[in-house]
């Protein structure tokens, strides 16, 4: 263990963008568990890694405009298809939303087999690279996420019917998921929406964004002490903070 290795320079920003990432996930991951769709957000950040890795395979600038583009691109594109599925085969969605993830995943490996640098890219695309995230990434989610949780607040989502809910979702998870990786998504999701499903309004909010913040503020300090890779430490972190509304519900 190496008290020395905690850098505020670094695992601040890392920590924004926890928490710029939970201000979303959290209240979609709570429509997320009532629609019983829950892998949703894999099969969808999965299509919008996919849409980073073929804008890579062309030639774009990594990080750039177009690479965002194609990712956002693609992310819409399966939100459109995931409509289409709950419109016509609702029965077998979750399924279906299975497939999506498996294809998307499989496409991905096919685009990257020539390339010699491909487990790297599919490391960085499940894992993610919170440690590394730049200002520039950091005011990039922070615009979106902004917009995206006024769409909420407001209520607009639900005046669009399905389709603004995937859309929201599909925006949400690509910015996510460029910074801190498709097991991170999913987990900033799910679980905080897990731990406080006995609750209800904005109680639930509150302590569904307290699980998602304590998870990512003990996961960071825990990797750099441990010299561990932070995006796998957070996700136990985060499950094992969302073990404790359940445990205090049932004390009480």
């Amino acid at each position: 263990m190496n008290g020395g290795a905690i850098d505020i320079g670094i695992l601040l920003p890392a920590f924004l963008a926890g928490l710029l990432v939970l201000v979303t996930h959290v209240p979609l991951g709570s429509q997320v568990l009532q629609r019983g769709i829950v892998f949703i957000d894999l099969a969808i950040a999965q299509i919008a890694g996919l849409g980073v890795i073929c804008a890579d395979a062309v030639g774009l600038p990594q990080g750039g405009v177009a690479v965002q583009l194609a990712a956002v691109g693609a992310a819409l594109l399966g939100a459109m298809l995931l409509t289409w599925m709950e419109r016509r085969m609702p029965r077998e969605q979750e399924a279906l939303i299975g497939v999506l993830f498996i294809l998307a995943a499989c496409a991905g490996i096919l685009v990257l087999a020539g390339n010699p640098h491909g487990g790297e890219h599919l490391k960085d695309l499940l894992v993610g690279q919170i440690l590394w995230v730049n200002s520039a990434q950091l005011l990039w989610l922070a615009g979106l996420t902004a917009l995206l949780a006024l769409a909420l607040w407001l209520g607009w989502v639900e005046r669009l019917g399905r389709y603004g809910f995937y859309a929201v979702f599909a925006l949400a998870v690509t910015a996510s998921v460029q910074l801190v990786g498709v097991y991170l998504v999913f987990s900033s999701l799910i679980i905080p929406a897990l731990a406080t499903r006995d609750m209800e309004g904005k109680q639930r909010l509150a302590a569904g964004y307290a699980v998602g913040a304590a998870g990512y503020a003990l996961g960071l300090v825990l990797s750099a002490l441990l010299d561990l890779p932070s995006g796998a430490v957070i996700v136990w972190t985060l499950a094992a903070c969302g073990l404790v509304p359940p445990l205090l519900r049932r004390r009480r």
